[in-house]
This record gives structure tokens, C-alpha cells and sequence, in this order.
């Protein structure tokens, strides 16, 4: 069984990494391993407390896990109304549907839709589709708006802590795969930048030093949703790794998350300088212990890290039963994956929305072994670093970055 590289060059005592000049470090702001403090310390157990619940959800089996109840006295099935059948050719009636209100005074109407034990016949693809459609930006270059991301929410939200309905998990990680940059924020970090279910384009502007919360490279005039956002008034509150580590179970729903993580390397990697730096950074206007690396070293652990997290739930679940064919499983992730993601070998200035990182051509097919995670991250950084000529030093440190946050996710070191 692959388990995506092994654990070559990395060990448990690398922290989060900021600019040191060579691109090692400590992620800026906090401090690495047991010393972390603050919103760290907040990563780190809620990390922890991950790894306890993947190994709930395998313990369980794949049954529970898609949302499919175990036999004797499971709940009647939820049968689709017309009116839920409407929905899914209707994006949008289904942002509507599903759009809690900036108050989220409709949340309970998402959940009545989408949270069921069991759903019979077609039910779930159906429910999948009405998730992809209600929260899909209407095309490839139209930014998402404010209604379409707070759907966004609302379905996490709908779906925290429930069983996901059998046949639904793809259609959620399409969604994911849409919102790509803000399912990937660290959200212990940011929560208390938002103060609603989704963030309006003028709240996520950059700063004088180019810097932005919401992530770097973002298209102007975008809604983004508000993962991190929580409100106990109306027990509203997500979890997106553990939404992920759920639908990880479901080979369409990997192949759908393990494409958008690789394709947005991919769109990352050439919007960098030749130094693998910002582009879009201004020094000594924000912190003066940070460059034009620093937040890009960050960006790159934490996308290295969520691919290893998949290959990390892919091997839980094939240990403990949840994948009972990993061969299979396997095959079906490949069929079901596009291809290879490629950056252009010149920097490129665009800045499109994101719903078409996910969406980004393919370069070609998938060749050698589709889930050794950190070869196909080296394969992509080593061609791009080559094409554009950054520097050896440069390139080595992005390459440890990549391959300390890599392992770590894949044996849950935190």
C-alpha cells in the first residue's frame, strides 16, 4: 500500500514554517511544537482531536461514514419530494433554497434539506447536485456572490457532526473543490476576522503591505465563505477537516478533493516571482520581520498538509475496514480523477476567481502512482523551479517545506 513517500527528510519536531531568508522557520506570528501559544495552540489541539475523530469515523466503517445507517432499527429512508427534485436542474432556486440569511435565520431550512440518516433511490446524488448547483458561481470567470457563498456555509454548517447521505459525497466535494481557498484557511487562525457566514469582497482587500487574511491571489469583487465562522445562538458551526476526512471515504469525492488541492499548487506556483516569492507583497508596512517569502512558505505547508491529510485518511480507512478494497478503491479514485496540473512556464498576473482554479485545464494524464502525494508535489515544484529559473537555494528550501508539512499531515504529527 502506498503511503505517499514515507518519511524521508521530515521529523516531528518541524513547526510552522516562516521566512528565515532560506524559507525555513516558524510560521510567522507563533512558534512551533509544544511551545505554540495563542491560535496555535488552538491548531494543534483541534489537530489532535481530528485524529481521535478519523479514527471514529473508520471505527464505524464506511456504512456510517457515508451516511448509509446499519441495519435492524435504522430510520425509515427520506424519500425526495418534487419539489427537492426541481432543485437540483435550478442552481438558482437552490442558492435560494439553501441561503441561511447573513443572520442564518434559514439555517434550519438547509439542514431539513440536506441532514438524513438515510436517503432512498437517488436521494443522495440528488441532494449532491443541489449542493454543486446552489453554490457553483454561475461561470468559469464569474466570481461568487454573497447568497452562493453563504450556501457554501450553510451546507457545512447542515452537515457538521451528521452522517453525510449515501451518494451526497461528491457533490460536496465539489463544492470544497470550488471554495478551494477558503475550505484550505486554517480556521483557528482567522475566526476572528469574520463576523457572518460569508465575507463581502471589500473585507478581504489587501493591506498596504499586500497582505490579505482570506489567502493571497484573490479575484477582485468575490464573496468568500466564512468557514470559520461560528454562532452559538443558532448552533450554527462547521468543521471542514473533519468534512473532508468524512468524504474521504468516497472515491469520487477524493479524486474531486485531491484534484482542486493539486490544481490550486499548480495555479500557487505560477503566480510566484522567480524567487518563489509574493508579487504582490510591500515591505515595512506590516511586520517588519516579514518578506515576500513568509506568507508563501506558510501557503505551501498548508497545502502540502491537506494533501497528506487525504493520503493519511485513505490509509486509516483501508486499515481499520472502512475501505474494504484499497485496490479498488484506488482504481475508482483514478477514473475518476482529471489529470496532472501543470504551471505555465512564464509568471502569470491574473487573478480569476475561484472557482476556476479547481476547474483549470489538465496538463495530461496521471502517470506512475497516483497517491504517492509528495513525488507528485516534487514532480510540479521541480519542473516549475526549472522552467523559471529560481534559485537552487530557493527551490531546495520550498522542496523541505513541502516535504516536512507532507509527512507530518500523513502520520498526524502535531
Amino acid at each position: 500500500m502506498s503511503d505517499g513517500g514515507g518519511a524521508t527528510g521530515a521529523g516531528a519536531g518541524s513547526g510552522r514554517s516562516a521566512d528565515s531568508g532560506d524559507g525555513t522557520g516558524d510560521r510567522a506570528g507563533g512558534s512551533g511544537g509544544a511551545g505554540r501559544s495563542g491560535p496555535f495552540a488552538r491548531l494543534t489541539r483541534k489537530r489532535l482531536i481530528l485524529a481521535g475523530a478519523v479514527l471514529v469515523l473508520a471505527a464505524t466503517g464506511a456504512a456510517r461514514t457515508l451516511g448509509v445507517a446499519d441495519s435492524g432499527d435504522a430510520p425509515p429512508c427520506w424519500q425526495p419530494p418534487a419539489s427537492a427534485r426541481a432543485l437540483a436542474s435550478d442552481p438558482r432556486e437552490a442558492t435560494k433554497a439553501l441561503d441561511p440569511g447573513d443572520d442564518l435565520a434559514r439555517l434550519g431550512a438547509a439542514r431539513k434539506l440536506l441532514a438524513h440518516e438515510r436517503v432512498c433511490g437517488d436521494g443522495g446524488r440528488l441532494l449532491g447536485r443541489i449542493v454543486d448547483g446552489a453554490t457553483r458561481s454561475a461561470g468559469p470567470d464569474v466570481p461568487h456572490t454573497m447568497a452562493q457563498a453563504r450556501a457554501a456555509y450553510a451546507v457545512a454548517a447542515a452537515l457538521h457532526d451528521r452522517p453525510i447521505p449515501a451518494g451526497t459525497a461528491p457533490g460536496v466535494a465539489r463544492m470544497l473543490a470550488g471554495y478551494v481557498v477558503d475550505a484550505g484557511r486554517p480556521d483557528a487562525l482567522y475566526d476572528d476576522e469574520v463576523s457572518g457566514p460569508a465575507v463581502a469582497p471589500d473585507e478581504v482587500l489587501p493591506d498596504r503591505s499586500g497582505w490579505t487574511w482570506a489567502g493571497r491571489f484573490l479575484a477582485r469583487g468575490e464573496a468568500h465563505a466564512a468557514f470559520e465562522y461560528a454562532d452559538s445562538t443558532v448552533d450554527a458551526d462547521t468543521d471542514i477537516e473533519k468534512l473532508v476526512a468524512e468524504l474521504a471515504a468516497d472515491p469520487e469525492a477524493f479524486a474531486v478533493l485531491h484534484d482542486a488541492e493539486l490544481a490550486r499548487f499548480a495555479y500557487y506556483l505560477e503566480r510566484l516571482t522567480r524567487e518563489g516569492g509574493d508579487p504582490d507583497f510591500r515591505a515595512g508596512s506590516r511586520d517588519t520581520s516579514s518578506s515576500a517569502t513568509t506568507w508563501v512558505d506558510n501557503d505551501l505547508q498548508d497545502m502540502a498538509d491537506r494533501i497528506g491529510l487525504l493520503m493519511r485518511y485513505r490509509t486509516t480507512y483501508a486499515e481499520d475496514g472502512t475501505i474494504p478494497d484499497l485496490a479498488a478503491f484506488d482504481r475508482s479514485v483514478r477514473e475518476h480523477t482529471r489529470g496532472t496540473f501543470r504551471p505555465a512556464p512564464r509568471q502569470v498576473t491574473g487573478r480569476p476567481p475561484m472557482g476556476a482554479i479547481a476547474d483549470r485545464p489538465v496538463a495530461g494524464p496521471v502517470r506512475g502512482d497516483l497517491m504517492d502525494g509528495r513525488r507528485r508535489l516534487f514532480t510540479v515544484l521541480d519542473r516549475w523551479a526549472d522552467e523559471r529559473g529560481v534559485p537552487a537555494r530557493r527551490a531546495a528550501a520550498m522542496r523541505q517545506i513541502l516535504d516536512d508539512a507532507y509527512v507530518r499531515a500523513l502520520w498526524l504529527i502535531r
